[in-house]
């Protein structure tokens, strides 16, 4: 294992920092060693310091993007945390329609602000045409994701999931949104990819270009990465950008608080607007 120095390490938790947001405690040295070395090897350099000199100063976009990836990657599967799928199915869709029917009745949007490699979209997305059924074709939907990795993105994009990751899957709707291309490989169907809208985001970014508002907002296993400080003004910024009555799911490792929160408590790792 390649040696990482006590200042080489704070030095690439500063620019994790100030470029993803991401909090890089005492605890994830090995992680970084774990993750970057194969970079630093990569672009021929013997040590974390010239190799982060080189990112900030002649690598260019590229070669951040890549470190960044490469940083926050994180395991994910269908159905993760179900116990947030079965409430989205058993309330908060229902509580959805009430809104857009004082709104506009066709009107329907998500965000999955944390997209990874695209897992938990498509979960979204299924449950969304298994609740609307044909009437989901009728609605104005949207369901946007975003992530700051581009190499997650394309996993996402190209909707080929292991075993493994679609496990949880429900029967019924592996059936109809799954098809089993090869060994350990299943295929999201054509309808699912053209529900979604993959973007890159850099949840950082001063000013979200945002439109309108979301009536769902999933932003899960994110805001552990991230010091209170941040956590705070991401949190103010997702209620901004919520309708009145809308969801925040969070994942359950993560907590707003109950006393400082804007939001309204529902249950663990879910939260409400207050209409």
């Amino acid at each position: 294992m390649m040696p990482l120095t006590d200042k080489e390490f704070t030095a690439i938790r500063e620019f994790v920092y100030s470029y993803a947001g991401i909090n890089l405690t005492e605890q994830k040295k090995a992680l970084v060693i774990g993750r970057l070395q194969k970079l630093v090897l990569k672009n021929d350099f013997d040590n974390f310091t010239d190799y982060l000199d080189w990112v900030k100063n002649q690598g260019g976009a590229a070669a951040v993007e890549e470190m960044i990836n490469r940083i926050s990657t994180n395991h994910t599967f269908f159905f993760r945390e179900k116990a947030h799928f079965d409430f989205l199915s058993t309330t908060a869709l229902k509580d959805v329609e009430e809104l857009m029917a004082k709104q506009r009745p066709r009107d329907l949007r998500l965000w999955c602000a944390a997209a990874a490699t695209g897992e938990e979209p498509y979960t979204l997305a299924m449950l969304l045409r298994d609740h609307f059924g044909p009437e989901y074709g009728k609605l104005d939907a949207g369901l946007l994701a975003t992530d700051i990795s581009t190499s997650a993105l394309a996993t996402a994009h190209a909707g080929v999931f292991s075993d493994d990751r679609v496990s949880l899957v429900p029967a019924k709707l592996k059936a109809r949104f799954l098809k089993n291309i090869g060994p350990d490989q299943w295929a999201v169907s054509p309808e699912l990819k053209k529900d979604i809208l993959y973007r890159r985001f850099n949840l950082m970014t001063e000013r979200w270009p945002f439109k309108g508002r979301f009536h769902i907002i999933f932003c899960r296993n994110v805001m552990i990465y991230f010091d209170q400080k941040t956590r705070n003004e991401l949190t103010a910024k997702f209620h901004h950008f919520l309708h009145p009555g809308g969801y925040f799911f969070i994942g359950h490792s993560e907590t707003l608080g109950r006393e400082n929160t804007p939001f309204e408590y529902v249950m663990p790792a879910v939260y409400r607007r207050r209409k």
